[in-house]
């Protein structure tokens, strides 16, 4: 799991010698580019976009890398858009649409260039340098954690399923087993983050999250 995240996140190029603030406000910076910017403004859009993948070279990340974890987020981005244009009449509706996967894919690429030239543990640090509160920090952090029990409690289901196939699946079929999969997923991410609240709690879990450096300014 940690390799579809960030496996470029403790490599040597220039980008992962920078800074870790000048790698946080460069993100920020090329997101705010690729929001801002109107899609009707062709040139300049393809220029953000040609800024964002020269990045990902610099930092040598595979463009095939940012290919594939694109193939995961465009379903999710594709379902959030398309009720654009069939709420909305005419070129409006399909503008907006146009301009979310747009957005999305640049903003997605942004945040997975960042990720992989600047280890999460690194990025709630440099987070916390900058007054970050306490409570946003946390949520981050346990959200990071949890996403690798949800990954192996995935790829578990996924093995469960396949091995009661004994033929291939037509697509409808394999359509709706991804159904009832996410719907059990979901009921065993739900128990699942319930038992692992209470081992929080039986361990002296407060809200508070620890870092190193407070750790060490709290020694007598």
């Amino acid at each position: 799991m940690s390799d579809f995240l960030d496996r470029f996140g403790r490599g040597q190029s220039m980008c992962h010698r920078w800074p870790p603030f000048a790698k946080l406000f460069a993100a920020i910076a090329m997101i705010l580019a690729a929001t801002c910017v109107p899609i009707t403004h062709g040139p300049l859009v393809g220029i953000v976009a040609c800024v964002i993948f020269f990045a990902h070279t610099l930092a040598r990340i595979p463009l095939a890398y940012v290919g594939r974890r694109l193939l995961f987020f465009w379903p999710t981005l594709f379902l959030m858009a398309i009720s654009l244009p069939l709420s909305q009449a005419g070129q409006k509706g399909w503008l907006l649409f146009v301009t979310i996967l747009v957005r999305g894919t640049l903003s997605f690429s942004t945040a997975l260039w960042l990720v992989n030239v600047m280890p999460f543990d690194q990025l709630l640090a440099t987070l916390r340098r900058l007054r970050v509160p306490d409570v946003l920090l946390a949520i981050l952090s346990l959200m990071y954690r949890f996403l690798f029990v949800l990954w192996d409690e995935l790829d578990r289901m996924r093995i469960a399923r396949s091995a009661r196939l004994f033929r291939k699946p037509s697509l409808w079929e394999t359509w709706r087993s991804a159904a009832h999969l996410v719907g059990r997923l979901l009921i065993r991410a739900l128990d699942r983050a319930d038992r692992i609240h209470g081992a929080m709690l039986s361990r002296g879990w407060d809200g508070r999250s620890r870092w190193i450096e407070q750790l060490r300014e709290d020694r007598p």
